[in-house]
């Protein structure tokens, strides 16, 4: 595949597909909303139209045999049961598939024969695998049209076989459409033959599909019936709602009145409406309808002048990677020339400095939330994997997802997927008991996973909980024991055995499965939550469940940070952790000797001489700052020689040799050209602990 038609083309499947799974899952669980089996129709018939039109016949085929399914479903002809989600399922992992053989991704093309064979089994009907020929044409171009149609079938359709309705069904799938019924040709009682059909109606569509798209649906019947399809209204014609036809225009047009009696009927200065229906010129149906049209042209134009109907704009994501990184340059280019100001003393550089400066503010926030996604996009994700892992072991498993509508950068969500889809596998595999165990410990058959997400300051709160047994202290502490990983007089609180599961190789799972026994999984959320910058927290309560708790930045490109200096190099501090800053005199460093610890308002507060973890040579100054932070619910101070002031901070990663290097998570530049190194609070806290802890272990084993 080539061309930017194609690669729109695979963005749009992929966003129905999504649509289409969600829809699917969501079906299972509520067989009797008919608005999902709407939503599965109109997607899986896009995708048919948009398939058969750059060519894809495999993809239309797959779509329109299953649209076909769902349109049994909505008209009742076929019931919704496991058996339909089960076969749902299968058809979007061959469309998945065939979507990736599309985009140039994938090599072995899935087994579409033995698919529409299962498909044609289920609903009854043959279905031979031959490409569909033609496919229904449902996208036309990229802009909305809005079209008038009369559609006035046959007679005798009841007696072909065929109910009107159901080309109605049609056009409702095509876009939004309005139709009004005409009663105005049904015959006196005396006259009137129940085979026969006697309503005609007008219709009102507003839809990307073209002409022919809309003919097509009539294709087997056109012959005997009065069909019109007039096109009234495209995006780009004048907006301006006043300017559409007036009612008397309207009914000309559609040959419901003569242009004579019209202007007839002008002449007597009344409502036109009343007018024509006490003439008797037009029934009250037909000026009913063109009212409708009107009112609904109008709406669309009025709706297009106020942005109503604005699209959005597709742009590859590398793209916006680079706009990104140019933005990263122009902030750090504004720094250089605000502090340039500053230097000439020049009021007239100075407000060019001040203006640029908030120009590059505003642009750097608009480019940042245009990276923003709603992080829902991701916990939709899940619903199939907890259901088909549930079902792979044994267990009844529900996941209920909350503040979707939560936005995080597209870069940490593109790397929250993977550790969120381990600590779900986790309460999964570790968490949830069988309907069994469930029952005998009083609780229902179904376990619930909790995935809530809510924004907290400037970071996003993302919480996923099980109601399942819950962490066991004692048999943590026993595995850890016997692994080598805990000496057994070291003594630990809850909240640090439970931080034992993220070590590499530790499980409490004696057989190792699919889903656990190796040690891996919670290493890799370990791994991943520290390359977010992110923290994570455990809470567990034996036989009610487990909950994760992490914080994650909003973003990893741009940050607010706080520049320090410590014996003439600078360093940045994420502004986020940053409470305050105090002073700490040498009187005070004497006085807490090795202990490193400061007392503030009523707290003992522990800190981190970062002069002495760093190794930078030379003398401290007489009078110190200490930089006051809140990490995972505690405060932590770091010691530095001076504070210089807030950063706007431009995040460039560390080069290969630096990767390991601990306490570091980057490096910018500054607006003088100078590197400043960023630091990663949390890790340099860990650090000292370990630190602390084979410190305390040397004494005790010289005093042994």
């Amino acid at each position: 595949m080539s061309g930017v038609g194609g690669e729109i083309f695979v963005d749009e499947a992929r966003e129905l597909l999504a649509e289409v799974e969600s829809a699917l899952l969501a079906l299972e669980r509520d067989a009797e909303d008919p608005e999902l089996v709407a939503t599965l129709f109109r997607a899986l018939h896009t995708l048919k139209g948009s398939g058969a039109m750059f060519g894809f016949d495999d993809i239309a085929t797959v779509a329109h045999e299953m649209e076909t399914v769902f349109e049994q479903v909505r008209s009742g002809s076929l019931a919704v049961s496991a058996e339909l989600v089960d076969l749902g399922l299968l058809a979007l992992d061959h469309l998945r598939t065939l979507v990736a053989l599309a985009a140039g991704e994938a090599r072995e093309h899935p087994d579409v024969v033995g698919l529409l064979a299962r498909i044609g089994a289920f609903s009854g009907r043959s279905a031979k695998g031959e490409p569909l020929i033609p496919a229904a044409r449902a996208i036309g171009s990229d802009l909305l049209r809005t079209y008038r149609i009369r559609f006035h079938p046959p007679a005798d359709i009841f007696q072909r076989g065929l109910n009107p309705l159901g080309f109605l069904h049609e056009l409702y799938a095509l876009g939004d459409c309005l139709a009004v019924v005409q009663t105005g040709e049904i015959p006196d009682l005396q006259a009137f033959d129940p085979q026969r059909c006697y309503l005609f109606w007008d219709l009102i569509l507003t839809t990307a599909a073209d002409h022919d798209a809309i003919r097509d649906i009539f294709i087997f019947i056109e012959d005997g019936c009065r069909l019109n399809i007039s096109l009234i209204d495209e995006e780009g014609w004048p907006e301006n709602a006043a300017d559409y036809k007036r009612l008397g225009e309207i009914l000309v047009e559609r040959g419901d009145l003569a242009t004579r009696d019209l202007e007839q009927v002008l002449r007597e200065r009344k409502r036109l409406g009343e007018s024509l229906v006490e003439a008797g010129l037009v029934d009250s149906s037909r000026v009913g309808s063109a009212l409708a049209e009107q009112q609904r042209i109008q709406e669309l134009r009025r709706q297009r002048q106020e942005g109503g109907t604005a699209k959005s704009l597709r742009v590859n994501s590398e793209k916006l990677d680079q706009l990104v990184d140019l933005v990263g340059e122009l902030v750090t280019i504004q720094a250089r020339l605000s502090q340039t100001s500053l230097r000439s003393h020049d009021p007239d550089i100075a407000a060019v400095a001040e203006e640029v400066e908030r120009l590059t503010w505003a642009l750097r926030d608009q480019v940042l939330n245009i990276r923003m996604l709603p992080i829902g996009t991701t916990f939709g994700n899940f619903r199939r994997m907890v259901r088909d892992l549930g079902a792979e072991l044994g267990k009844e498993v529900e996941l209920v997802t909350g503040g979707g509508e939560t936005e995080l950068d597209k870069t940490v969500l593109e790397r929250l997927n993977d550790p969120l889809a381990h600590l779900i596998r986790n309460c999964i595999g570790h968490g949830i008991e069988s309907p069994t165990e469930r029952l005998e410990a009083g609780k229902s058959r179904t376990g619930r996973i909790q995935l809530f997400a809510s924004q907290v300051g400037s970071n996003v709160q993302v919480q996923i909980s099980d109601d399942g047994r819950g962490l066991d202290s004692r048999r943590i502490r026993a595995q850890a024991v016997a692994s080598g990983l805990l000496a057994p007089e070291a003594e630990l609180n809850e909240k640090e055995l439970f931080e034992l599961i993220f070590i590499p190789g530790f499980t409490t799972t004696a057989e190792v499965t699919s889903v656990s026994g190796r040690g891996v999984g919670m290493d890799v959320v370990r791994q991943a939550v520290d390359g977010l910058r992110a923290t994570i927290d455990i809470a567990s309560t034996p036989g009610k469940g487990t909950t994760f708790t992490m914080e994650l930045p909003l973003t990893l490109a741009i940050i607010d940070g706080l520049l320090v200096d410590i014996g003439g190099e600078n360093f940045v501090l994420p502004l986020s952790a940053v409470e305050e800053c105090i002073e700490l005199k040498q009187e005070e460093r004497k006085k807490s000797g090795s202990r490193n610890l400061v007392y503030l308002r009523e707290e003992l507060i522990p800190f981190i001489r970062l002069r002495e973890r760093f190794g930078i040579p030379g003398e401290a100054p007489e009078i110190e700052q200490i930089v006051i932070a809140t990490l995972e619910k505690r405060r932590v101070g770091f010691v530095v020689d001076s504070v210089v002031g807030e950063n706007q901070t431009v995040i460039k990663p560390l080069g290969r040799l630096y990767r390991e290097a601990r306490g570091l998570s980057g490096a910018t530049i500054l607006g003088d050209g100078s590197v400043a190194l960023i630091l990663d609070l949390p890790q340099l806290v860990q650090m000292e602990e370990i630190a602390e802890d084979a410190l305390i272990g040397a004494f005790a084993g010289r005093k042994d």
